[in-house]
């Protein structure tokens, strides 16, 4: 599994205009680990964004990758609520859209709850423009590849965002 500090990478395939390699962390004290790689697996933007009750589309999370904003609630709470629709692990993405360097470390809360599926941090800028090109291109949700090992990637074949500093 990864520890604190380390990064996950995972790549977007589809919708093209967004097909770059992504950065995000590990949550730091709760949340599993991927013990899978998925080659193609659906990232769905959570309805409502911030995810921390009912979800109007939580069954297209099952089984998936929900990608949702961070506000509203706690890190575990939204990791419980889309592990409850049944998906794979959430991706939270910092609410502030202009962020594009600075990670935020998710911790438990102070209580017992917990949650057993993988929990990351994304940038703001990256949720931002992924959800954005997928508002414009209407669609439900983007395919994407994670983890991603980028050790085994060329740099010169690295596709990443152009507004985010590597």
């Amino acid at each position: 599994g990864l520890r604190v500090h380390e990064y996950l990478y995972f790549q977007v395939l589809s919708p093209g205009d967004i097909r770059y390699i992504f950065t995000a962390t590990p949550a730091k004290d709760f949340g599993g680990v991927f013990n899978t790689r998925y080659d193609q697996i659906h990232l769905v933007p959570a309805d409502p964004p911030e995810a921390c009750g009912e979800l109007n589309n939580g069954v297209f999370i099952q089984d998936q990758i929900a990608l949702v904003e961070r506000g509203g609630c706690s890190f575990v709470s939204k990791t419980r609520v889309i592990q409850e629709y049944g998906g794979r692990a959430v991706i939270i993405a910092d609410n502030a859209y202009d962020n594009d360097s600075f990670y935020i470390e998710m911790i438990q809360e102070n209580s017992r709850r917990t949650a057993d599926i993988p929990a990351l941090f994304l940038l703001g800028r990256d949720g931002y423009m992924i959800r954005r090109s997928l508002e414009q291109h209407g669609l439900p949700w983007a395919i994407i590849s994670i983890p991603v090992n980028v050790t085994s990637i060329p740099t010169y074949e690295m596709r990443q965002p152009p507004w985010t500093f590597w």
